[in-house]
C-alpha cells in the first residue's frame, strides 16, 4: 500500500496516567506538623510525577503484570493503519482505552510513547454539545459551535437550514438554549457536527444521543459520510451499527489492540468475550434457581447450527434457544416458553412449546432440555433479549419466569442471500424475513 493511500498511521502509541494513592495518616501532632512543613516540596514532586514517568523501567513498559500501584496504562503499544476513505470501527468495554486513543488523535492529549501520522483535515465528535452557551439562542449557538468545530461563517450560512431541519428544533431556534430539554440540546449539537466536511471524521458514541427516531437519522447520516469517501473512525457500543457502517473493526481491551479484521468477526469475538450479556446462563445451585418445588430452571443457552454456544449470530442462519430445567414433582404436563424482546423493549414474539411428543404428556422426575429453533432471515439486526418461563395449563399454574436470561446479537450482512441484499440504509421493523418474490412482465404499452 502506498503511503499516499494511508490517512492515519499509528505506531506503538502508549498512554500512562498517574492515579492517586492513599495519603499516610499520622498518629501524633508533631509528625503531622512536620509533614505539613514538607508538603510544598512533596506536592511539587507529586505534580511533576503526573507528567514524568522516568521511574518506569523498560520491563514494566512491556509487562502489564509489573505495573506500579500508582499508574495505569490507558493504552499500550497500539499500532495500525487506516486507508483513505475507509470507515473503521473501534469497540471495547468501558475503560478499554477507546476515548483516550481518540483524544490522542485529536491532539487533546499527548501519548506517553509512540506517534500518529494524520493526513488531511480532521474533525471530531467526541463530546457533543461542547461550547454551547446556555444564555444564547439556538441560532447563536449554531454559529458559535460551528466556529469551534472549524467551520467558517459562510459554511454555517450555507448549511444553516439543513442543520436546523436535521435537528428538528425549528420552532425553538430563536429560544435560549437554557430552555431546551437535554434531548433538544444534543440533537442541535449533533446536527452542527454532522454537517462538517473534513477529510477525516472521528466519532465517539454519538449514536447514543436523542430518541430512537433521531438515532436512526444519525445512523443514516454516518452512512452518507462513509459513502462520500471520507475516512471515518467510529467508536460505539452499538455493535449492530458497527457491523452495518464498518467493513473493518479493531477491538481494544485493557489498552491493547487484541483483534483487527472484518467487523463481523471482531464483533463476534467481543460478544463472546463475556463483556456482553452472555449467550449462556446457568443456575448450578437448585436452591437459588428460578422455580418452585415442582420445577426449577437450570440453564438457558443460545446455540448456532453447529451446536456451539454463542452470543452473536449471522442474520441468515438459524439459531436455537435452549432451556434446561429439572422436574422435581412428577405427574404434571409442563408448558415451557420463551419471550424475545429487542433492545428498544418491543416484544418480538412469544415461542410456546409445540413438541408433539410432549403435548399434554405428564413428565416424570428428572432433567429436560427444550429447544426452539428460529429460522435464518427472520429476525432483524440488533440485540435480542431472551426470557424463559414455565407454566402448567391444567391446573393453570405459573412456576417461573426469568426476564433477560440471556441475549444475543443478530449481525446483518450485505449479501444476496439476506433480506437486506445490497441495500445499505436503515430497514425498519422488528423482523426482517427473506420473502420469495416473483415478477411477471405484462405489457410494454
Amino acid at each position: 500500500m502506498s503511503s499516499k493511500d494511508i490517512a492515519i498511521k499509528v505506531e506503538n502509541i502508549s498512554k500512562i496516567y498517574r492515579i492517586g494513592v492513599k495519603e499516610n495518616m499520622h498518629d501524633s501532632f508533631a509528625r503531622t506538623m512536620f509533614d505539613f512543613i514538607r508538603s510544598p516540596l512533596r506536592n511539587y514532586r507529586k505534580y511533576r510525577s503526573l507528567y514524568k514517568f522516568d521511574d518506569i523501567n523498560p520491563d514494566q513498559r512491556h509487562n502489564p503484570g509489573k505495573n506500579q500501584s500508582d499508574i495505569i496504562w490507558a493504552l499500550r503499544d497500539v499500532s495500525f493503519e487506516v486507508k483513505q476513505g475507509e470507515v473503521l470501527g473501534i469497540i471495547g468495554r468501558n475503560g478499554a482505552g477507546k476515548s483516550t486513543f481518540l483524544k490522542i488523535l485529536c491532539r487533546i492529549t499527548d501519548p506517553t510513547t509512540g506517534c500518529a501520522e494524520i493526513r488531511g483535515r480532521i474533525s471530531s465528535l467526541l463530546e457533543v454539545g461542547t461550547g454551547f452557551h446556555q444564555e444564547l439562542t439556538g441560532r447563536e449557538n449554531v454559529y458559535l459551535n460551528g466556529t469551534i468545530l472549524g467551520m467558517t461563517k459562510n459554511e454555517v450560512d450555507r448549511k444553516f437550514d439543513q442543520i436546523v431541519d436535521f435537528s428538528g428544533v425549528e420552532q425553538f431556534i430563536d429560544t435560549p438554549v437554557k430552555r431546551y430539554s437535554s434531548g433538544m440540546t444534543v440533537r442541535l449539537a449533533f446536527a452542527v457536527a454532522a454537517h462538517l466536511e473534513p477529510e477525516i471524521l472521528i466519532i465517539d458514541e454519538v449514536l447514543a444521543v436523542g430518541d430512537t427516531a433521531f438515532q436512526k437519522k444519525c445512523l443514516n447520516k454516518m452512512e452518507n459520510v462513509g459513502r462520500e469517501g471520507r475516512t471515518v473512525l467510529f467508536v460505539s457500543h452499538n455493535t449492530a451499527a458497527i457491523t452495518r457502517l464498518c467493513e473493518r473493526t479493531i477491538l481494544l481491551e485493557s489498552g491493547r489492540l487484541i483483534k483487527d479484521g472484518p467487523s463481523r468477526s471482531v464483533v463476534g469475538a467481543y460478544l463472546k468475550s463475556g463483556h456482553f450479556m452472555p449467550g449462556e446462563r446457568e443456575w448450578p445451585d437448585p436452591a437459588k434457581a428460578p422455580g418452585n418445588d415442582t420445577v426449577r430452571l437450570r440453564a438457558v443457552r443460545i446455540r448456532n447450527g453447529n451446536g456451539q454456544t454463542t452470543a452473536a449470530v449471522d442474520i441468515r442462519l438459524p439459531v436455537a434457544i435452549e432451556m434446561e430445567y429439572e422436574v422435581l414433582r412428577p405427574g404434571l404436563s409442563l408448558f415451557p416458553h420463551f419471550v424475545l424482546h429487542n433492545d428498544t423493549g418491543v416484544c418480538i414474539f412469544v415461542a410456546m412449546d409445540q413438541d408433539p411428543e410432549w403435548q399434554g404428556r405428564p413428565r416424570s422426575r428428572g432433567r429436560y432440555v427444550s429447544t426452539a429453533w428460529i429460522p435464518g432471515n427472520f429476525l432483524a439486526e440488533g440485540t435480542m433479549f431472551v426470557g424463559a418461563a414455565m407454566r402448567t395449563l391444567e391446573p393453570d399454574l405459573f412456576h417461573f419466569g426469568k426476564e433477560n436470561a440471556v441475549a444475543f446479537e443478530v449481525i446483518d450482512v450485505f449479501a444476496e442471500d439476506s433480506a437486506r441484499g445490497h441495500y445499505s440504509k436503515t430497514i425498519p421493523g422488528v423482523v426482517r424475513p427473506l420473502l420469495q418474490w416473483t415478477t411477471h412482465f405484462i405489457s410494454d404499452e
